[in-house]
């Protein structure tokens, strides 16, 4: 069907009254009455772009679903994506808000039990919405739920990237959320912030939108004489030393802006630029005008599985290693082999995420482990050639691989 047209500072929230580009050149604080530099360009050219919202921007002042608030929404994002040249992946909250009043509940839950329960009931109704809602422009949604530990696993990761960038080519929106109903306490993402930051890494997105019922970042209390919006985030240093604000509308979300700013942190060091906005200014911020705060790219793209492997990844066990495994993984990069262990806690098995720690116990190290945990005590301080004799050929590999690792730390020396 074809598509229709219809010095320390405060840093708070404003209400709502491997494709990579060059580096572009830092600017500074918002310049009233033009588009900030580089902003323009990174985000009307985005062809694959991600927009998260937040719970707060598609419920009503009771917290039930507000169908006018999603249909507002979908009028921005189908205009977006133009006859279908440009893709879009919708990360939504708003499942456990949904659930809320079918279920005789006033307020979000506590406790994770009802919490799931409420998203059950309202991950439907959601859909639902958004269904409808993007079929008033002949455009199809598919519901795509997602697990930390599922997209921490390397054939998971691969299941997931294929399923999403297979809706895009075939014309659908995905809709993406944390799966709450299966997740528990150890293993989960914790916000859609975050989500929507892996997720714009995993599908190699060109532009992240965070939109929430806060219009950017300012340098003081909204509201307050000489409170002025921050216009542009270069890099970590912009915000040094702030106190990042409270959260926008609370008791039906999980996300503040401690997350939103972490989400941005997490996707502009991968390679996406950022945009944090309200819902109301969506259209605004997604034709690269001069609202909301636009956080600039600070690295390139790593490989994608080892971001899910740092940010979403808990870790279910630790390794201690000795100083020259240390350096060794750290500053060599190389795997990591039984020889340079010294102890093992927890309880795994082979494809988990562990940490690896100093004799300190610092952690230096995050990977996925090619042993149970029972397994390992008899491999520690032993040569691979040693266990392979003694133990057999399959005892010839690594603990953690190379590839399988990511670093937490900077190297050790210059």
């Amino acid at each position: 069907m074809a598509e229709q047209r219809p010095s320390d500072r405060t840093v708070s929230d404003g209400t709502a009254s491997d494709r990579e580009l060059s580096d572009r050149a830092p600017s500074g604080r918002e310049p009233s009455g033009r588009t900030p530099s580089g902003r323009g360009p990174e985000v009307t050219g985005a062809r694959r772009i991600v927009v998260k919202v937040g719970s707060s921007s598609l419920t009503t002042a009771s917290g039930g679903l507000d169908a006018d608030r999603v249909d507002a929404l979908v009028d921005v994002l189908a205009k977006v994506r133009d006859g279908g040249e440009r893709e879009v992946v919708l990360v939504s909250s708003g499942a456990i808000a949904a659930g809320l009043a079918p279920l005789g509940l006033v307020r979000r839950p506590k406790d994770l039990a009802r919490q799931q329960a409420a998203a059950s009931v309202g991950q439907g109704l959601l859909v639902a919405r958004y269904t409808a809602s993007f079929a008033r422009y002949g455009v199809r949604v598919g519901q795509v739920l997602l697990t930390a530990d599922d997209t921490s696993r390397r054939a998971h990761y691969r299941n997931a990237y294929s399923t999403l960038d297979k809706l895009l080519e075939m014309g659908a929106v995905p809709v993406v959320n944390e799966n709450d109903t299966v997740a528990t306490d150890e293993i989960r993402f914790g916000d859609n912030d975050r989500l929507a930051a892996l997720v714009a890494h995993l599908v190699h997105a060109d532009l992240l939108v965070l939109l929430s019922d806060v219009d950017g970042l300012y340098d003081g209390p909204p509201g307050t004489p000489g409170a002025s919006r921050i216009a542009e985030v270069t890099g970590p240093d912009d915000l040094a030393g702030v106190t990042i604000g409270s959260a926008g509308k609370a008791g039906v979300g999980t996300g503040g802006m401690v997350t939103k700013v972490e989400a941005a942190r997490i996707a502009t060091a991968a390679g996406v630029p950022v945009v944090l906005t309200s819902a109301s200014r969506a259209a605004d911020a997604l034709a690269g005008r001069d609202t909301g705060t636009y956080f600039h790219r600070t690295g390139r793209r790593s490989a994608d599985r080892l971001l899910w492997l740092a940010h979403a990844s808990t870790p279910q066990g630790a390794l201690t290693l000795d100083d020259g495994a240390v350096r060794a993984v750290v500053e060599r990069r190389t795997s990591l082999l039984p020889a340079g262990i010294s102890a093992v806690e927890g309880e795994f098995s082979a494809g988990d995420p562990v940490e690896l720690r100093d004799l300190r116990g610092t952690p230096v190290a995050r990977g996925l482990v090619n042993f149970d945990a029972k397994e390992i005590p008899q491999l520690l301080g032993r040569s691979t050639r040693d266990l392979a004799r003694e133990l057999g050929p399959a005892y010839e590999r690594e603990v953690v691989h190379r590839d399988d690792l990511v670093i937490l730390v900077p190297r050790l020396t210059p």
